[in-house]
């Protein structure tokens, strides 16, 4: 699945929201220097947004689809994953993942990032939550119920999404702390909403994890049937977001 996302690059960067502007800034002024590595860059929509705060980012993508559409973006890109990819003895004063982390592996990510980072350096590791209303989550997961009910992805939890991911972002702080390299990790939030139009929302559902694989006629029946929903709702609807980030430092003189 982690290579599903490269299928349509050009859909994924268009529809896929940035991150907050305060959580940019705040890596940025949290950082020795403007030397930044994206971990899984995708199509490097989190690297544009570092790069036009000043900063000289390198990523770093196993797709070689996603790494491409970087490239015409104007984006520095190394295609490996980040355990097998080679620093050759360049270090960094920000290590970020952005929606990213976890298809990293946990035992030596954060190791591996603070081998990389300069003493003071800091990895960032953030991503979204999103919870659409009822009116829409309820369709579609109807709707992917009855195009795909095999699916791994019928079987969630019926707990909140923002909760289950909070866990997340708490055990990578702790597998942070695990390595002894950072000082003690910070968790970060930040809350904020975004207005889809029918047609906004239905060019970046494809885009998702539990859809990227499905037959074009599975994918057809849940569009039709989300795209009613947001129909039903006057055609657009607001999307609550929250973005969550696990941060630390990296020991050693500054």
């Amino acid at each position: 699945m982690a290579e599903s996302f490269g299928v349509d690059a050009r859909r994924y960067d268009q529809a896929r929201p940035g991150y907050p502007d305060e959580l940019v800034a705040r890596i940025v002024a949290g950082s020795p220097g403007p030397d930044v590595l994206d971990v899984g860059c995708g199509t490097g929509i989190a690297s544009r947004q570092f790069q036009a705060a000043g900063c000289a980012v390198l990523g770093v993508e196993p797709d070689a689809r996603m790494a491409d559409f970087a490239r015409t973006r104007g984006l520095r890109v190394e295609v490996a994953t980040f355990e097998d990819w080679q620093p050759a003895g360049r270090t960094f004063d920000a290590v970020i993942a952005a929606q990213s982390w976890h298809w990293v592996d946990p035992a030596t990510g954060a190791v591996k990032a603070a081998r990389v980072l300069r003493p003071g350096g800091r990895l960032a590791i953030f991503g979204h939550v999103y919870e659409p209303p009822a009116e829409v989550a309820e369709p579609l997961a109807a709707a992917y119920r009855r195009a795909a009910p095999d699916s791994p992805f019928n079987a969630g939890s019926a707990r909140r999404a923002l909760d289950l991911y909070q866990e997340a972002y708490a055990k990578w702080a702790d597998q942070i702390r695990e390595t002894g390299e950072f000082d003690d990790p910070e968790q970060w939030r930040f809350d904020w909403e975004r207005s889809y139009t029918r047609d906004q929302w239905l060019e970046l559902l494809p885009s998702t994890g539990g859809l990227t694989r499905l037959r074009p006629d599975q994918l057809a029946g849940i569009l039709d049937a989300v795209g009613d929903a947001i129909d039903a709702l006057g055609g657009r609807f607001t999307m609550n977001y929250t973005t969550l980030a696990a941060t630390a430092v990296r020991a050693g003189s500054r």
